[in-house]
């Protein structure tokens, strides 16, 4: 983990600025996108779900839930096509930060460990993909659309490829992101100490 004071003020403060840090890192991640328009609303492919997932391992799961859900909410209001849906963007992204901390940080770990890290992040790319994906059925399609079942499914079928893309990248990319700042960051403890 990040986070390492020698008293419990100081902690708390590090820990604020680095929900904070992660926050904005999250919508500066889901600004940097390219936006395909589908039948029923629009989907991208974007960096927030790298961000989302290292939220998680930092943080643990109540730091990352709160920074993924408040970083992807701040994104959606910055959008006029998102954001009457940033509520439903802070739990569905929220939801994936709090997966991936719930694991990385299991057993105090605290996110220090590659394989539970990289557990985490399946898990949560899952969890927010299952998310989302429900979200574009009932919300954009039953609800919005107004579509019967069948179509509101069928409506999905173009969303699949990006949410598969940006949850494989978070996979990937989060991890080994991670991994390389805990490396620095003991480099630099060991350079002090």
């Amino acid at each position: 983990m990040i986070l390492n004071s020698r008293n419990s003020r100081d902690e708390k403060l590090m820990f604020a600025v680095m929900a904070g840090l992660m926050a904005a890192l999250v919508a500066v991640g889901s600004a940097l996108r390219i936006t395909l328009p589908v039948n029923v609303g629009t989907t991208s492919f974007h960096l927030g779900n790298i961000m989302c997932a290292l939220s998680g391992i930092f943080l643990g799961p109540v730091g990352g839930g709160l920074a993924a859900g408040i970083g992807s909410a701040i994104y959606d209001m910055t959008n006029p096509l998102y954001i009457s849906e940033c509520w439903i963007t802070f739990l569905t992204k929220g939801a994936y930060g709090l997966a991936v901390g719930l694991i990385a940080w299991s057993g105090h770990r605290r996110g220090e460990r590659y394989g539970w890290n990289l557990a985490g992040t399946v898990t949560g790319a899952v969890v927010y993909a299952a998310l989302y994906l429900f979200k574009g059925f009932a919300w954009d399609g039953l609800l919005l659309g107004g579509l019967q079942v069948g179509p509101a499914l069928a409506a999905l079928v173009p969303k699949l490829p990006a949410t598969t893309f940006n949850a494989v990248v978070a996979i990937v990319c989060a991890p080994a992101l991670a991994a390389a700042v805990m490396k620095a960051r003991h480099s630099v403890g060991a350079a002090r100490g």
